[in-house]
């Protein structure tokens, strides 16, 4: 599969998320993946996350009745009312990005550790092939501004379609214990900074990151 095709799966055998989670396939949902080349001169690969965020972003601000009931939540999900929506898998191979993208359009799955919700709630869901249409062009759109213009504008335009600053986060590092902060931003290079209660902010380059009232 080449730069700018898509594959969409009318159902999954063995879809996946972040660390290795099962990823829900209900009917009528959207489940693509597409590859992103590496070129010599593109920014860090790592912010494709952030790309392919403002691209579901932007596709579903359109179709929806409360624009300000959305909000990316770093590193890779786009949230509903507090809800996730959206998720977003990044996976190297080779000179390539694969980009897999899942989005509840008609349902949304029961999870033991957040709220999940789907278009649906709002009203009428758009058709999977409307939307697959859309987003691609989209996401078409996001790549030729990521190259061109670099990470600044990016990183500006994810923070303003973002949840705001100071919102409470639980960030779970790899491999560390978890941290208790507000969400600060992001740095240059497109990383979570996190303040903590003493006011240090610490810069998170990866892990699994939770509102807080989702655990409640």
């Amino acid at each position: 599969m080449s730069e700018g095709n898509w594959l969409v799966a009318d159902s999954q055998l063995a879809g996946k998320g972040r660390q290795g989670r099962t990823w829900f396939d209900g009917s009528g949902n959207f489940m693509g993946s597409t590859v992103v080349e590496v070129r010599a001169r593109d920014p860090s690969p790592a912010s494709l996350a952030l790309v392919a965020g403002l691209a579901v972003y932007e596709t579903v601000v359109a179709m929806t009745s409360e624009p300000g009931a959305l909000a990316l939540k770093w590193p890779n999900d786009l949230l509903l009312r507090g809800a996730k929506l959206a998720g977003i898998l990044l996976e190297r191979e080779g000179e390539a990005i694969v980009v897999g993208i899942g989005v509840n359009l008609n349902k949304a799955p029961d999870l033991p550790d957040r709220e999940t919700i789907a278009l649906s709630a709002l009203g009428p869901a758009p058709g999977r092939d409307q939307f697959a249409s859309l987003l691609a062009r989209q996401l078409d759109t996001e790549l030729e501004r990521w190259r061109t213009f670099g990470l600044p504008p990016l990183i500006r335009r994810w923070e303003l379609a973002a949840h705001p600053q100071g919102t409470q986060l639980r960030v779970q590092p790899p491999g560390e214990d978890p941290l208790h902060g507000a969400f600060a931003g992001l740095d240059d290079s497109g990383a979570l900074q996190l303040r903590l209660p003493d006011g240090e902010v610490k810069v998170i380059h990866a892990g699994d990151v939770m509102l807080a009232r989702e655990e409640s």
